[in-house]
């Protein structure tokens, strides 16, 4: 798995949409080699996160629960708890 994307599965409280975007965004920028979404990458880069995201909320949605949370927490709410 790449390294840059945390579980999000297992999360309490669960993982937000922002939090879902930002993984998708890391997905696709991870599997379509781009290191910054530009204004040439931006329309397709935009569609792919759109879907990526939905299909991971899906995804989410029909997991069973996880026994145990996962090790790290997301990133956005990493960077929540550092500006506290």
């Amino acid at each position: 798995m790449c390294r840059n994307i945390t579980p999000l599965r297992g999360l309490q409280p669960e993982a937000t949409d922002d939090e879902i975007r930002a993984a998708a965004l890391q997905y696709v920028r991870k599997v379509g080699s781009i290191s910054k979404v530009s204004t040439n990458t931006r329309e397709a880069v935009g569609r792919a996160v759109d879907l990526v995201a939905e299909a991971t909320g899906q995804l989410l949605a029909e997991l069973p629960a996880r026994k145990q949370a996962p090790k790290t927490d997301p990133p956005l709410r990493r960077m929540a708890k550092a500006e506290v």
